[in-house]
Parts: C-alpha cells; sequence; structure tokens
C-alpha cells in the first residue's frame, strides 16, 4: 500500500518557485503578495491538492473562524433549534463550529467554556446554568473573547443576550386562559434556584406590582412573573397551592405534580406548563390518570413541539422563536469578531400563541 503524504507550505512554495513565507502569506490570506505570485502558488496548490492547515493558520493570524457554543441540553428540542438557527449564520459567513453540551450543570459548564477557549475559538455563544455569579464567563471578557448568551441572563455581567420574552408570554398564555372563563388556572414549573426569600415570598412581591429585576431571573421564574401579572390585569387572587414546583430539569418531577394539583379540594380547571419538559410530564400525567382534554382539563404549553400538533385534539402553545434566536444571536457575536464597538445589545423575541383545540371555554357565574 502506498501512503500519500499530505502536501505542505513548503512543497507549494518548491513547485511555485517562490519562498515558503511568500506561499504561507498567500494561502494564509494575510499580508501583500502581488497578483503574479499568487497565481503562481495557487496554481501549485491545487496541482499538488494541499489542504491549509488551520490551527498553523489560526497560530498566525489569530483567527480559527470557529464559534463555540455551550447549550443546556442538545438532547432538548429547543436547543436543536436554537443550533440550527446559529448553524445557517455560521456556515453562510465561513464559519464552523465547536458544540458542546453542559447538561444543565455549572461544572460541566466550565469545563465547556475553559475547552473552547483553549481550542481558540473566535467567539462563544452560551445558554448559562448560573445566572448569579459565573465567573468562568466574566473571565472571558478579561480574556477578549466575544460572548453572547442566549435564553438567560447573568446578573453584572453586560454582553450581549437573545431571549423570548418570556414574561409577555407568560402573561399572554395565562391571559388565554381567563378569557376562555377559568379561574383556577395551576403552573407546572421547574423553578430551579430561589429568588430571593423563596417561592411564596415571590409570588406576594410580584402580586403587589412591585418593580422586580428580572433580566437575571431564570426562564420558568420569568414565566411565573408572567403568570402572576396575568392573574393581576383579570382581577383573581394568586392561590400559591396552584404554583407547582418541580425543581429539576425533569419530566417526572413535572408528572407528579399534576396528580398533586388534582387532589386540591378546588383544583384548577386549567393548567399552564413553562416548557417542552414540563409539558412532556404533564402529558404523562393526564394519560396516567385517564383525563380528556379539554373536557376534563384545559392546557396551554410554553414551546411548539411536534407532539403537539399530532395529537387530537392538539395542544395550545406558546411557541418560542427558537431558530430566529439561534440565528439573532450569532448574528451578533459575527458582529463583535468583526469589531462592532456599540454597548452591549438585548433582543427579546416575541412567543407566538398557537391555539388548537386544547382550552376548553367555560361559561362564568355571574355571581362569581
Amino acid at each position: 500500500m502506498v501512503v500519500r503524504n499530505k502536501a505542505t507550505i513548503a512543497d507549494v512554495a518548491r513547485v511555485a518557485g517562490v519562498s515558503t513565507a511568500t506561499a504561507g502569506r498567500v494561502l494564509g490570506g494575510y499580508g501583500y503578495t502581488s497578483d503574479e505570485m499568487k497565481d503562481q502558488v495557487q496554481k501549485a496548490a491545487r496541482q499538488l491538492g494541499y489542504r491549509p492547515n488551520a490551527l498553523a493558520r489560526g497560530l498566525i493570524t489569530g483567527k480559527t473562524r470557529t464559534l463555540g457554543v455551550v447549550a443546556g441540553d442538545i438532547q432538548n428540542p429547543f436547543y436543536a433549534s436554537v443550533l440550527r438557527g446559529i448553524s445557517n449564520v455560521a456556515e453562510a459567513d465561513g464559519f464552523g463550529l465547536l458544540i458542546t453540551n453542559s447538561d444543565e450543570s455549572r461544572s460541566k459548564e466550565v469545563q465547556s467554556v475553559e475547552l473552547l477557549a483553549q481550542k481558540q475559538v473566535d467567539g462563544l455563544i452560551v445558554t448559562p446554568s448560573d445566572t448569579r455569579k459565573a465567573r468562568h464567563l466574566h473571565n472571558l471578557l478579561s480574556m477578549e473573547i466575544p460572548l453572547v448568551l442566549i435564553d438567560r441572563a447573568v446578573a453584572g455581567l453586560s454582553v450581549d443576550r437573545v431571549a423570548a420574552d418570556n414574561i409577555a408570554a407568560g402573561e399572554q398564555a395565562v391571559r388565554h386562559l381567563f378569557e376562555a372563563g377559568h379561574r383556577r388556572i395551576g403552573i407546572i414549573a421547574e423553578l430551579v434556584e430561589d429568588e430571593g426569600d423563596g417561592l411564596a415570598a415571590f409570588l406576594a412581591r410580584a402580586a403587589s406590582g412591585d418593580p422586580m429585576e428580572a433580566e437575571a431571573l431564570y426562564p420558568s421564574w420569568q414565566r411565573l412573573l408572567g403568570y402572576v401579572r396575568a392573574h393581576r390585569i383579570a382581577g383573581v387572587a394568586v392561590d400559591p397551592r396552584l404554583v407547582f414546583r418541580a425543581g429539576s430539569y425533569s419530566a417526572e418531577a413535572a408528572q407528579v405534580g399534576v396528580p398533586l394539583l388534582l387532589g386540591l379540594s378546588d383544583p384548577p380547571t386549567a393548567l399552564f406548563t413553562t416548557d417542552g419538559t414540563m409539558s412532556e410530564g404533564a402529558m404523562r400525567a393526564i394519560t396516567a390518570l385517564n383525563l380528556s382534554i379539554p373536557r376534563d382539563l384545559s392546557l396551554v404549553c410554553f414551546d411548539d413541539l411536534d407532539w403537539m400538533s399530532f395529537m387530537q385534539p392538539g395542544i395550545s402553545t406558546m411557541s418560542q422563536p427558537r431558530l430566529a434566536m439561534g440565528e439573532a444571536a450569532a448574528r451578533m457575536l459575527l458582529e463583535r469578531i468583526q469589531g462592532e464597538n456599540c454597548p452591549p445589545r438585548t433582543v427579546l423575541l416575541p412567543a407566538e400563541l398557537i391555539s388548537r383545540g386544547s382550552v376548553l371555554r367555560r361559561v362564568l357565574d355571574p355571581a362569581v
């Protein structure tokens, strides 16, 4: 068997009859070289089947034309669509992607960020698992590595960010249920981290209408804030018993919440689930309890997943612009890489209510 060695810059220079430095400038796309020498080098490179060494070129130019992405869970359909959006923009501009998965673990996220920085990516897009400290993300600024956050913000970290308008979306979902005549509306949400003095204090403060620093809240807390605001607008007091806190990104944890809420002496007639994972768990419970949607229970979810349109009846949901979020994040990052020096930007994209058949219109008792 004949082993064919890869052509090197020195080989190209020899065939083209130029110095190695000249061949390097032409093939690396930096510095000045006459058109005649460029033609000679490019012809020799084609003749030899030369392929550039991206790592070596990156060491010379300081640019690798790669973007690093740290996703929370690449198995989640949300991240699959976001990554597709990032890929669309990056590839159109000649950039490659290095994708890592944090599993919503701070330690894994730190490892991923360090790995991508060592790979000398030109910039990073991160969904932070820690919205409070995230020292590793603050460190990227001191290293002058461009950074864009997606889906979540980090308190005190002034960088570009893209997210859905979660508060408005949560409010719209619950107002849709109020408009259909529901007054007892349960919510199933992760609510992983404590906010302030806990859930009860958060609900009381949100119900009072006090201004809240909402930007660095986790999305599920933001959607809960929208839930409370919808109650305030409707003039309906929030019953804390109707708020189920799953406490983890787990469909199994969400599944536990449905029978608990429906077991109340005055159970909800409708549910709002705050993302695809919570929706999956809720549907498992509804199926196990042999309940009929919407006859026994109305349902509005957050995030439009394939199964929601396949079911009979279809499931009403707030559809996040996941693809557009990924595209916006990639465009912002590329602008920073290319030298954009404007103040940090926050882009909040609206979610769309897709009304299917999972909400039953109730006739209100005038005395209520």
